[in-house]
This record gives structure tokens, sequence and C-alpha cells, in this order.
């Protein structure tokens, strides 16, 4: 089913991105500045991660954020996991959500949303059934439905069908419930890490989409 944007998303919603993040990221300043000298000083550089994600209709665009691993590496010159990667500031970083304020340009810029699903691998498009490619049907967000459900220790599958319930329920209300929900859950830290990993363990295909 294609998904069709309403009034709200076709005519309100990019103006309030643009204007909100246009704004956020002149009061915000002076955090962003002192953040990427920390990270300089901590983790050396690039200051800034950039990576390509697959954004609305699964065009590709590079997302922002502040660095939180360092580049340590095995005798071999290959990085080491994640989890002895990340510092104990690059924990505090993304346990306060620091490092994605960089991704304000990208909603700025167009490329995403404050809010709606959050931008994930390029790798992660082929391991897609035909229900999950619809969370791309919307602009990619800093935060997202499945984000105050759990973030990540949710499923994959749980967080996916968060996502497509978004995209079928666009309104400014449900974004403004997202948003109060998502600054709880900032200050609670909740959801952090998946259970028994730094970050979110690699999605490796539903068995359905495996299977197709």
């Amino acid at each position: 089913m294609r998904h069709k944007a309403g009034f709200y998303e076709k005519f309100v919603k990019r103006f309030l991105d643009f204007f909100l993040s246009g704004m956020a990221l002149i009061i915000l300043s002076p955090v962003l500045l002192v953040t990427a000298i920390l990270v300089r000083v901590k983790l050396g550089s690039p200051v800034i991660f950039c990576q390509e994600r697959p954004g609305k209709d699964e065009k590709i665009f590079k997302l922002h954020k502040f660095r939180s691993m360092s580049d340590a590496r095995d005798e071999n010159g290959n990085l080491l996991p994640d989890k002895e990667r990340l510092t104990g500031f690059g924990k505090k970083l993304r346990s306060l959500s620091i490092d994605e304020l960089p991704e304000l340009w990208d909603i700025f810029r167009g490329k995403m949303s404050i809010v709606g699903p959050r931008p994930l691998l390029v790798k992660y498009l082929p391991l897609y059934n035909d229900e999950q490619h619809r969370r791309h049907d919307v602009r990619p967000g800093l935060t997202g439905w499945a984000q105050v459900h759990g973030r990540n220790l949710a499923s994959w599958e749980e967080r996916f069908a968060y996502d497509v319930d978004y995209v079928d329920n666009i309104s400014l209300a449900l974004d403004v419930k997202i948003i109060f929900m998502t600054v709880r859950c900032v200050f609670a830290r909740e959801g952090i890490s998946a259970e028994g990993s730094a970050t979110m363990e690699a999605f490796t295909g539903t068995e359905a989409a495996v299977h197709e």
C-alpha cells in the first residue's frame, strides 16, 4: 500500500522541521562547540562521524553525528568491536543523545525530520520485507515512535512495526507526543543499549524477508 501524505505532512511538517532545527542550531551552538572541542580532545579527529544512510524513498544521504568511538585496532590493524571502542566519554554522549545533535543540520537541509523512523544502515535495505520497506515512505527522524518504545532494547521486528505504524498515522499531535516522550526517555536514559551489546545488534533480516 503506497503511503499518501496528508495535509500536515505535505504543508506543515517540513516547515516546522526547517524552523525548529534552525532555531535549535542557533540556541544550541555553544553546546555544539563545547562538545566538538571535547570530542577532538578525547577521541581525536574527525570530530563528526559521517555515514551514508537511506532517507525518504530509500534515497541515500549523508548523516552527521558526533564521534563517540575511538579508532582502537587489533594487532592486524582491524577495528576492535564497538564495545571496546566505546569509551566512557562516548557512552555519556550517547546516554544524553548529545551525539545526535549534528543531525539538526540534516533536518535543516531537508534530508531528515525531527520525528520519523530512524535512518539505519544502507546494507539493511535488501533484508527488509515489503512491509518493513514502508518505513522509508517518509523522511527519517532524529527521534521516532520506535525510539520511545524501547529504543535499542526492542527487537528489530518491534521497532519496524512501530515505524510503519507511525507512517500510517502521522499527525501533529503524534509528533508532539513523541517529542515529549523522547525528552522523558533521554532524562531517564532508557534503552541506550541492547542487552549484552554496546549498541543495537546487527539486523540480519526477519525469516519472512530472508525467504521471500
